[in-house]
């Protein structure tokens, strides 16, 4: 009878909440338009979403923490405050080395880069890591991959919470797209608290942190798991080329070039997975990962500032990924050509900063094969 209790009180305040929660996102679907024509409804609709995220946090307070801890997230995960989610996903928690790892991830994030610990605890990082990829046991390297991609996946959640904690107040963000983000924080752990202040953490920091994860990765021969993460990433690079412009002054001009980088790195890495694929089933799910990949990140690519003072790539960077690109694109089919191919155009058209990555010759050749299919389905009908 007392479980049955119990159950009855979590479940109140979680229904409470999803109620007002689903109201709020239906209703913003209708703001969201009319947001962006008058500027009064973008200030009512900021005011909205702040009250709300507000009131949600001060009710949580009132409830111990035995009692949210019981709570259970949108997708069914139990909180646990003794056990990230991330291990629990992963299975890290299965062995003392890989709790160790974890734990040493974690610090790096969370400690500044200003603090002689963090190269401390950076350097026994390293070093963890590679001593397990030398120790050439199998057992040891899926250690370092499990871990590795869930401190991926972690830093990416909370350089998005960064996006959205600096970038509400825009008109921009989908409002259901705030609330799963702050849901991660508050409900399963994942961001527990204001990325922007904790421990003087900074966006520019979690970038770089990504791009030092993405090299561990790759070192470690993961090259096809950092590509499909990073390809996966979609909510990560919208934020980054939709996010107001106050905020693209500390993201997109200073993390966004470790964002360039990333992608740039990860394409090279890209143009050598699959080559000895012959299985129809696996040469499929490569040709899908290299699409995602191209619709993910070609936007910020067009993005990037290039100009002469701080280059993201050099010059002989920037043709061989063009290179890269343009491969990468002729291998896709023709309808995924021409969604890719617009996609760069409008993005290559309408950002004013850069004249890079030039398709053309991408763009002509669907042309010309576009117009062979067209004079081909004319003496099809005749």
């Amino acid at each position: 009878m007392g479980m049955m209790e119990n159950s009855a009180t979590i479940m109140a305040p979680l229904l409470l909440r999803n109620t007002v929660k689903s109201v709020l996102i239906y209703a913003d679907k209708s703001l969201l338009n009319l947001a962006g024509k008058y500027k009064l409804l973008q200030i009512i609709r900021y005011l909205i979403v702040t009250a709300f995220l507000f009131f949600q946090r001060l009710f949580l307070s009132f409830f111990p923490s035995n009692y949210l801890h019981s709570l259970k997230s949108d997708d069914g995960y139990t909180f646990k405050p003794t056990q990230s989610s991330y291990i629990a996903d992963s299975g890290i928690g299965d062995s003392g080395i890989g709790r160790s790892l974890w734990q040493l991830l974690v610090s790096v994030n969370d400690i500044p880069v200003s603090s002689t610990k963090y190269g401390i605890v950076r350097s026994l990082a390293e070093r963890l890591i590679e001593g397990n990829n030398r120790e050439d046991v199998e057992a040891l390297r899926e250690v370092n991959r499990r871990v590795l991609s869930a401190a991926f996946s972690r830093t990416i959640c909370r350089v998005e919470a960064a996006f959205i904690e600096m970038g509400t107040g825009s008109g921009q963000f989908r409002l259901d797209r705030v609330f799963r983000t702050v849901r991660d924080g508050v409900w399963s752990g994942r961001v527990r608290e204001d990325v922007s202040s904790r421990l003087g953490n900074s966006a520019e920091k979690l970038a770089a942190e990504l791009l030092w994860l993405t090299q561990k990765l790759v070192g470690c021969g993961f090259e096809e798991e950092a590509v499909e993460r990073w390809a996966s990433a979609l909510n990560l690079a919208q934020l980054s080329v939709v996010a107001e412009n106050r905020v693209q002054g500390s993201l997109v001009k200073v993390s966004g070039r470790f964002y360039i980088q990333i992608a740039a790195f990860l394409f090279r890495q890209m143009k050598d997975i699959g080559l000895e694929e012959t299985e129809g089933g696996n040469k499929e799910r490569l040709r899908q990962t290299k699409m995602k990949m191209l619709i993910t990140w070609l936007p910020l690519l067009c993005r990037g500032n290039n100009g002469t003072d701080i280059p993201v790539l050099s010059l002989s960077e920037r043709a061989e990924l063009e290179k890269i690109l343009e491969d990468a694109i002729d291998m896709l089919q023709h309808e995924e050509q021409e969604q890719v191919l617009s996609l760069w155009l409008h993005h290559f058209t309408y950002c004013p900063s850069s004249d890079w990555p030039n398709l053309h010759a991408s763009y002509a050749r669907w042309c010309t094969t576009s117009r062979k299919l067209f004079f081909s389905s004319i003496k099809d009908v005749k």
